[in-house]
């Protein structure tokens, strides 16, 4: 079964305003962040544009999570295995944003320091 481009822009799309939300981030200071027009971004939270994997990677750093999300919700890569964690920590509605941050540079630095041994 083939997804439909149409729909995985919507995803990612989706995902990213969500994450957006959760930084608790204007579109404008998004926009600002990552270094693209507050037009274009839109766009991309609407799934009308798809965006590169230069503008992904300078998302993520705005937002402060791991461009290879990103890059598996545009399916540019395939799935990553510790994404169901990721979204848990995301989740946490009970943390602030701050924490989950923490929590997730956490994990990261712990895959970063195995992967480096």
């Amino acid at each position: 079964m083939t997804t439909d481009p149409r729909d995985v822009l919507r995803d990612l799309g989706a995902h990213i305003r969500e994450q957006r939300r959760q930084a608790e981030l204007s579109v404008r200071k998004l926009a600002d962040l990552a270094g693209v027009s507050n037009p274009y971004l839109s766009q991309i939270e609407r799934g009308l544009k798809r965006p590169s994997a230069e503008i992904l990677q300078q998302l993520a750093r705005a937002l402060e999570v791991s461009a290879e999300s990103l890059y598996v919700r545009a399916g540019i890569l395939d799935e990553e295995p510790d994404s169901d964690l990721m979204a848990t920590i995301r989740a946490q509605h009970d943390l602030t944003v701050d924490q989950r941050q923490v929590l997730i540079r956490i994990y990261e630095s712990f895959l970063a320091e195995n992967d480096a041994t």
